[in-house]
């Protein structure tokens, strides 16, 4: 048995206890977990399924480290399902770099819908990430009876705003940037949580704000690495600058870059003494440390007066809808559901752990340190986590 179903039983065990005690005399089989599996015969073997998770923490470990650490902090029951969605969320951003045109990339991305739908279906190919993601939502369909499943919306929300992204288009805007940051790494908070499984406008207020932090520094991060990327090979690429390496993009929101006075032909030729450019990296990095103020400050609003302050933004808007018990919950309902979310939250210090060393070397984004593993993240993570602090 696998250290996943291990984990689960005792919580198994004790809802099938409730159940036939609130039945009396009445007594009711229920379809055991290895039934289930053996009545799906498309379904991965457990081999399968283990291979699948070591692969997709390799996965993370390579692309997203602070990911990989931050699974410590998730419920055992609801890892694997982490697991696969941050790994299905490196795949999918890893589309843009490994693909030489957009309509590639977009066969690339009609891939990872195929496999959102056969992996949610319980047919997943042979893929790590959608062995794993099969397995989570069979077992959040276990753990929940049948009450709670991945959102393929969710899912396919990620795959449509990161296919628009493709060729690197500029954001217009920071509030345009803040709208990719909620599509994407909001919405992987969102998913997380729903496997716990848990549904509360409370828990998904907070990670709305700490996902928007997350993906605003993610895109800042990326800065060095897009206006300069790596030669692609011969013929990989039809967007090759003279000397043949490729054409670099700057994807600062364009109404930043104006205020500041940033060309971005001066970033191409200065790199990071271009005039403007610290300015620039300074209003966007300020955006995303204002949301983790925000989602701080509302946690402590919500300890002290029971409330979050102020309203959910995207409240009411598609996939954002709550019923009258989630949205009336009282004040002690809502501190039981942050409890039981904390661990989500935890990108929350990975990302303020990055700008308070962007504000360091005073926002200068090609600083090479901005690009090395901060070696006090676990220490960092495991006192907040121990403190219940953001």
């Amino acid at each position: 048995m696998s250290t996943k179903a291990t984990a689960t039983l005792p919580a198994t065990v004790a809802r099938c206890r409730h159940k036939l005690i609130a039945c009396h005399s009445t007594r009711q089989f229920h379809s055991s977990r290895r039934l289930l599996d053996d009545e799906n015969p498309a379904a991965p073997s457990g081999e399968a399924v283990w291979q699948s998770r070591a692969m997709c923490f390799n996965l993370l470990g390579t692309y997203d480290a602070p990911s990989r650490l931050l699974a410590t902090f998730i419920p055992v029951a609801a890892r694997d399902a982490y697991v696969a969605i941050r790994a299905f969320n490196v795949e999918v951003a890893r589309v843009a770099d490994e693909t030489s045109t957009p309509t590639i990339g977009m066969m690339r991305m009609q891939f990872w819908r195929d496999v959102v739908n056969k992996s949610l279906a319980g047919t997943p190919p042979k893929n790590p990430v959608a062995i794993l993601l099969a397995r989570a939502a069979q077992d959040l369909h276990f753990r929940s009876d049948g009450e709670a499943k991945l959102s393929k919306n969710w899912l396919l929300r990620i795959i449509n705003t990161r296919e628009r992204h493709l060729g690197n288009p500029p954001y217009p805007t920071l509030s345009a940037l803040e709208s990719y940051a909620e599509n994407t790494y909001s919405t992987l908070m969102y998913l997380t949580l729903s496997t716990l499984p848990q549904a509360s406008i409370t828990t998904d207020h907070i990670a709305s704000h700490i996902g928007k932090a997350a993906g605003i520094a993610a895109v800042l991060r990326g800065v060095p690495l897009l206006a300069f990327p790596p030669p692609q090979p011969f013929g990989a690429s039809n967007t090759t600058t003279s000397s043949g390496r490729p054409q670099g993009a700057v994807l600062l929101p364009l109404d930043v870059m104006a205020e500041a006075n940033l060309k971005e032909e001066d970033v191409f030729r200065l790199g990071g003494a271009a005039p403007g450019l610290r300015d620039a990296v300074f209003a966007v990095a300020t955006r995303a440390n204002d949301h983790l103020i925000t989602a701080r400050e509302m946690l402590t609003k919500l300890r002290s007066e029971g409330d979050l302050g102020h309203d959910f933004e995207h409240q009411d808007e598609e996939g954002y809808w709550y019923d009258a018990q989630q949205l009336n919950a009282s004040s002690e309902e809502r501190l039981a559901e942050v409890e039981r979310a904390f661990g989500v939250f935890m990108p929350s210090i990975a990302t303020q752990s990055w700008l308070d060393r962007l504000q360091k070397v005073d926002f200068d984004i090609f600083h090479p340190s901005l690009r090395k593993y901060d070696w006090r993240l676990p220490w960092k993570s495991y006192r907040a986590f121990s403190r219940r602090e953001l």
